[in-house]
């Protein structure tokens, strides 16, 4: 290329010298040619210019006149006839495409220039998108790690009795059998506890059936039934046996006209005996319920919660639940059971004016206050209270708001127990 430029440029330089000593003879010879006459000149011409008369100013301009293009062809064919011909013929034709090819030299040299610019954004696009890819698959794994959790630790719980239930024939023996109280406790109990007693006493012939199952219970097939399961046939045992004593003194008749005054007509305190002095069978052995609460709650089973599922047949009682405790879903039923009594006002309460906290009689110390220390004892909080009544708080903070637990565990305030009302839970229309 750099060759073909300098062949270029060396021919328009002769060119050019070559069109500026022959425009200015022109220039002269028009100035003189008035001056000879205007026959002569066209056949002197031609015969002075064949031999050595080529200096002659009047035969000079009309061979320049005449033929501009012959020195042009002339030329090139002089200086560059070995080297290429076209090539040649290109300039002498238009000069400024021999100007062109110079202005676009250049333009080969830039993209070359430019290649480096191109890599460069396709190496910062993947380095700008690497980082925007990773940043939110860590976010993303570290939240989704958190929500999993909590609700897997607590469906476990709950799912792993109801899988060995089908599969295990003890489970379902005695699923079965906490089945037979299914009838009596959804006929006649409602969502609320309220048990529809005037009914019931004129039906205890359904009790009698179901009083019949437990004291025909075969020991050894109890004996290979689980702790929950067990734990689930004394509540149901206790429960209905309450049911049944309420059914025989039903409507309740007051004691005496002082103790109707001072406890009301309606009250199950009139029934006496009703923890003593009442029996039945269970697997062919005589209990009452105070034996039951002894032997069982109180010494072999130890699960607190228990004491939140036995009805006193009264307001201030636990609700008694519409349904039988099962050994596959009893904790879940406990702490749903434990729940419910708390949603009672009569049970649990706040006055934060006041600086109350409020609690069912039932968690006093010489009540069911004292089966809660060995479960729920602390002495890291709740410094300022007795033991039993740290335990019972201990205990109800794992049931009510961050707010409400915040408040027990921090605040300031004394505890205040509520006065039991043993009026009826009937729900009779």
């Amino acid at each position: 290329m750099a060759k073909r430029l300098a062949v270029y440029t060396s021919s328009l330089i002769v060119l050019i010298s070559i069109i500026g000593c022959l425009r200015p003879k022109p220039a002269t010879a028009t100035a003189q040619a008035p001056s000879p006459s205007m026959s002569e000149p066209a056949p002197p011409v031609t015969d002075n210019l064949k031999p050595d008369e080529g200096a002659q100013p009047v035969t000079q301009p009309d061979a320049a006149a005449t033929a501009p293009a012959g020195p042009d062809k002339t030329e090139p064919d002089v200086n560059e006839p070995p080297k290429d011909d076209s090539n040649d013929v290109a300039p002498a034709e238009s000069p400024p495409r021999q100007i062109e090819p110079n202005n676009l030299e250049p333009g080969p040299i830039e993209p070359n220039e430019g290649m480096p610019v191109v890599p460069e954004p396709n190496q910062a696009e993947p380095n700008d998108l690497k980082p925007a890819k990773v940043e939110p698959d860590k976010v993303d794994a570290n939240n989704i790690e958190l929500v999993k959790v909590e609700p897997n630790v607590v469906d476990t719980n709950n799912v792993k009795p109801i899988a060995t239930e089908p599969n295990d024939p003890n489970a379902a023996s005695a699923v079965s059998f906490h089945n037979r109280c299914a009838s009596v406790l959804k006929s006649f109990v409602d969502e609320n506890g309220m048990v529809d007693y005037k009914t019931l006493s004129r039906k205890r012939l359904d009790l009698k059936s179901l009083f019949d199952d437990f004291d025909q219970l075969d020991p050894n097939e109890y004996n290979k039934w689980s702790k929950e399961d067990k734990i689930a046939l004394w509540i149901n045992a206790s429960n209905i046996q309450m049911l049944d004593i309420i059914a025989r003194n039903y409507p309740v008749k007051p004691i005496s006209r002082f103790h109707s005054v001072l406890w009301g007509p309606n009250s199950v305190r009139h029934i006496e005996g009703k923890w003593t002095r009442y029996k039945f069978l269970v697997m062919d052995e005589v209990f009452t319920l105070s034996e039951i609460e002894q032997r069982f709650f109180r010494k072999e089973f130890q699960e607190p919660r228990v004491f939140l599922t036995l009805t006193r047949a009264s307001l201030s009682s636990p609700p008694l639940r519409n349904e039988p405790y099962y050994g596959y879903k009893l904790y879940k039923q406990l702490d749903d059971q434990v729940r419910k009594f708390l949603a009672n006002p009569l049970a649990f309460g706040i006055d934060k004016e006041k600086g109350k906290v409020y609690l069912s009689a039932l968690f006093q110390k010489t009540d069911y206050g004292g089966q809660f220390v060995g479960k729920y004892g602390t002495d890291k909080k709740f410094k300022q209270k007795e033991t039993e009544t740290a335990a019972v708080l201990n205990f109800i903070s794992n049931y009510v708001s961050e707010e409400v637990k915040s408040y027990l565990e921090l605040g300031n305030y004394t505890v205040q127990f509520i006065g039991y009302n043993w009026t009826i839970n009937d729900g009779s229309q």
